[in-house]
């Protein structure tokens, strides 16, 4: 019988610390953790046979083991490159799948919105782009580049002639500045939107508390109690909200918010009062401008382009209060509804502070020339 000298290993202060963790650790894979212990133990001076009994393994997994590392420290505890069986699918017919799935189904005559894994392995097999293939092995096909026809997102184009110019005023405005001058000392930037009809949907069974591995449960079924309406005004500078619940909006709600705003003492003496809008019906056009201004002959009131509230910073106001006081909806009463919305922005308002806006005029002038750098659409009808 041959007589096995086992190999010496020593370890360096870094090689036990990584070994170590990597045997204690909870989400080690087992293989590794097993190498891990083979090698801690041989620098323990242990024979071969004895970690072979106390781990359960055989004497030639030790000394494989034991052997690589001596030879290559913690990179020979890796796997070996393999070669693995040869690909069954060519390179031609993976290029066919890729090409298929950048492809809209209805350009192919196929009536789907989108493609789907099994989908894709029919119409290739079914148009002789390929052998019959598996949808796995188009899945795995795709995850290589990676992509994922099945998925979608929406996305508007600018319809708005002056798009560019509008929204750089309101960047402008959060960085600071005005019609290339910088803002005067007492200026005022408010952003003011409504959020639509909120529904009081009182549960028709108890909303229950959270428990030990169960979180709050909120039955499905609910009555409606009515809706009311959210408007808010954001100051730019301090993060401070105004508020008001309203059974609707309309002209004379959104008024009565910016009277409510106008009569506080910094807006009330401030030289300027940039009121940053969307084109809602409340406040949309000159008209809006010449009525604002003759109540408020500070205000300024500057619009949005169309399709571009994401502009306006108080609608990220609204989806804190969405996320924090409306879901889940459980509510007994407009009554009630309006006095939790309120007084959440009474709490909101206690350690408020301005968002961290960082999305400027040049940001937009990069996002615009890549829209433009794609061919627009000719059924998208034009702006007037």
């Amino acid at each position: 019988m041959p007589q096995y000298r086992a190999v010496l290993v020593t370890l360096s202060a870094g090689e036990r610390r990584r070994l170590k963790k990597r045997a204690r650790g909870g989400k080690t894979a087992y293989r590794d953790w097993l190498r891990a212990q083979i090698v801690l133990a041989a620098a323990r001076g242990r024979a071969s046979t004895r970690i072979a009994a106390d781990l359960h393994v055989s004497v030639d997994t030790v000394r494989k083991w034991r052997g690589r590392f001596a030879a290559r420290g913690l990179d020979g505890l890796a796997d070996l490159p393999r070669s693995g069986r040869p690909r069954r699918i060519s390179a031609l017919e993976r290029a066919a799948v890729v090409a298929l799935a950048c492809q809209l189904p209805a350009a192919t005559g196929v009536p789907l919105a989108r493609w789907s894994g099994p989908e894709l392995a029919a119409e290739i097999t079914k148009a002789g782009l390929a052998s019959p293939i598996s949808p796995s092995s188009v899945l795995r096909i795709l995850a290589e580049h990676p992509i994922k026809p099945w998925q979608y997102q929406s996305w508007i184009y600018p319809r708005d002639p002056d798009f560019a110019t509008k929204a750089t005023v309101i960047l402008d405005l959060y960085q600071g500045y005005y019609q290339g001058k910088r803002l005067r000392p007492g200026d005022q930037v408010i952003s003011v939107d409504a959020k639509p009809p909120i529904q009081a949907r009182a549960r028709c069974h108890p909303t229950s508390p959270p428990g030990p591995g169960r979180p709050i449960r909120v039955e499905h079924e609910y009555q409606r109690q009515g809706a009311l309406a959210l408007l808010a005004a954001l100051d730019v500078h301090t993060g401070k909200v105004f508020a008001s619940t309203p059974a609707t909006t309309g002209i004379a709600p959104f008024m009565a918010l910016i009277g409510q705003v106008m009569s506080a003492g910094p807006y009330k003496s401030a030289s300027r009062v940039f009121v940053i809008v969307d084109n809602g019906s409340d406040h949309r056009g000159k008209k809006a401008a010449r009525r604002l201004r003759d109540a408020y002959p500070n205000a300024i009131m500057i619009h949005t382009p169309v399709h571009a509230s994401w502009l306006n910073q108080v609608e990220v106001v609204f989806s804190i209060i969405q996320k924090k006081v409306i879901s889940p909806n459980d509510f007994a009463s407009t009554a009630q509804l309006a006095a939790t919305l309120l007084a959440f922005i009474d709490r909101y308002n206690q350690t408020a502070r301005p968002f961290n806006w960082k999305y400027t005029a040049a940001d937009l002038a990069r996002l615009l020339d890549r829209i433009n750098a794609h061919e627009k659409p000719a059924s998208l009808p034009q702006a007037a």
